[in-house]
């Protein structure tokens, strides 16, 4: 931990590859708590291309929002991981309790704690009225039945992307495919996609289910196949070798503009549906306008989770949500930590230097795919 001053990473909103370390507006030198407030001490967070996709669609899906810069110009990357309170003025939430949530690339997060529970709470702060609620609600790690100390990097590391992934396997599901007989997913190598495809492979059988294909580089070809969820891995340079008559599916991990425009003109009509998930390729976003077949559509988890949070019969009610979502994380995890075809490498690394190098790293794709970053200050 720094000292009472704190640290917070910024980034350029307009220019990803500008970054710089402040002092953090959250520490206990740079204000005081008021009334109903809670300061917490950032311990340990994950840093994945999900990230940089929050970066990349910042304005978009106002993500610079959750944690505003003072010079507007400037952003903090949101992360997921581990805090622990260190002042309260709310009763309900003690000094030392930890909890696991979204946070920012910071030393120090102060929040206006509501709806506590014995579960966790709510970051009812003002600015936070208007965005999207799962990313307000901080879980106490010792009433989390997901939670277990040992493997708290994977859970930082995975957790936030399964969900999603969880969620586009729902969505697809629930709407038949789109009549697709067969779904891309590109950049097969990313933690997103490869939690996408697992939960897809476990309806391998049921009427309807679609051929799984990833799509990915010669250099992690291997690497997927040997996942073992997919039905079949392309390299991107191979794509004109798919058949292009089958109703076809994509789903565009990567938000490479000229990769999704490659899919669009070999499928064309054929392509039942284009959904776009994250920008693993964030230098290379483009719009959709203009192409053939259907126009993109942007997947955001935050709308299936409020469809499928709301009570039955229109959806399954918020409980019933996370217990489905704690049973498929369950049986991920344990494939992910196959002792005899590990998914996932925890790379720890400390202190603000080694937090800008893994940000360049991450944002420039030279992470490999086997990798997981696991950040402390």
């Amino acid at each position: 931990m720094t000292s009472n001053n704190g640290l917070r990473f910024l980034v350029a909103r307009k220019d990803l590859h500008r970054t710089r370390v402040t002092t953090d507006p959250d520490a206990p030198a740079s204000r005081a708590l008021a009334d109903g407030e809670v300061r917490l001490a950032a311990e340990r967070f994950a840093l994945t291309a999900n990230n940089i996709t929050y970066a990349a669609f910042g304005e978009a899906m106002k993500y610079w929002e959750f944690f505003p810069a003072e010079d507007p110009a400037w952003g903090c990357v949101p992360v997921w991981g581990f805090a622990t309170v260190v002042e309260s003025a709310v009763p309900e939430v003690g000094v030392g309790r930890r909890v696991y949530g979204f946070l920012p690339m910071g030393t120090h997060l102060v929040v206006r704690p509501g709806r506590v529970s014995p579960y966790g709470f709510v970051d009812t702060a003002a600015h936070r009225k208007d965005l999207a609620a799962v990313y307000n609600q901080l879980t106490f790690c010792h009433a989390d039945p997901g939670y277990v100390q040992a493997r708290e990097a994977e859970q930082a590391i995975l957790r936030p992307l399964f969900t999603t992934s969880f969620l586009i396997d729902d969505f697809f599901a629930e709407a038949s495919y789109f009549g697709a007989q067969r779904l891309l997913l590109s950049s097969a190598s990313s933690k997103t996609a490869y939690g996408t495809a697992y939960c897809l492979s476990l309806r391998r059988g049921s009427p309807g289910t679609p051929q799984m294909v990833g799509l990915t580089s010669a250099a992690n070809h291997d690497f997927v196949q040997g996942l073992d969820c997919y039905d079949s891995v392309v390299r991107y340079e191979d794509i004109e070798g798919l058949p292009g008559n089958i109703p076809t599916a994509y789903i565009d991990f990567a938000g490479n503009a000229s990769l999704r425009r490659s899919i669009h003109e070999r499928f064309a009509d054929r392509l039942t549906y284009s959904c776009s998930v994250g920008g693993t390729h964030w230098d290379e976003l483009g719009a959709g306008a203009g192409l053939p077949g259907p126009r993109p559509a942007l997947f955001f988890a935050p709308g299936q989770i409020k469809k499928r949070s709301a009570p039955p019969p229109d959806g399954w009610g918020g409980q019933e949500l996370q217990r489905r979502i704690g049973v498929a994380w369950q049986g991920f995890l344990a494939s992910v930590g196959d002792p005899s075809n590990p998914w996932l490498r925890v790379v720890e690394a400390q202190g603000a230097e080694a937090i800008e190098k893994a940000f360049s790293a991450q944002r420039d794709g030279r992470v490999d795919a086997r990798e997981g970053l696991m950040l402390a200050w």
